[in-house]
């Protein structure tokens, strides 16, 4: 028997709803209706769940120096990895590391619009 019936990645950031509207688009995930102005959730079409929490001292993690670890990061699948490059940094993605551009592990690191690192990956 399962403990829990499901997961939500959660964020901390400075602005939930403008985080909140990077990840919907990202992922065509629909915003649900807000309880708090502090904490807003999406849910993606396959089920997925994500919330973002407000935090008022937040520092966006740095990614990558060594001394001080990125934590956790998102992966994205997508099928056309270049196509979603373009996407992902017209809605405010800023490009982190991509020199492993290429061949069957084609992975490529942004920063969404906090500060949080998250990759596309071929699927």
């Amino acid at each position: 028997m399962a403990v829990a019936s499901a997961a939500v990645l959660s964020l901390d950031c400075a602005e939930p709803e403008e985080l909140a509207e990077f990840y919907a688009r990202v992922l065509g995930a629909e915003i649900q209706p807000m309880t708090t102005p502090d904490r807003i959730e999406i849910v993606a079409p396959g089920g997925s769940r994500m919330a973002f929490l407000r935090d008022h001292g937040f520092a966006p993690p740095s990614w990558p120096r060594p001394d001080d670890s990125q934590q956790a990061h998102l992966d994205l699948l997508v099928e056309d990895i270049d196509a979603a490059e373009r996407q992902v940094i017209d809605l405010g993605a800023r490009p982190l590391d991509t020199k492993n551009n290429g061949g069957l592990r084609d992975t490529r690191i942004y920063s969404d619009p906090a500060g949080h690192p998250f990759s596309l990956r071929r699927a």
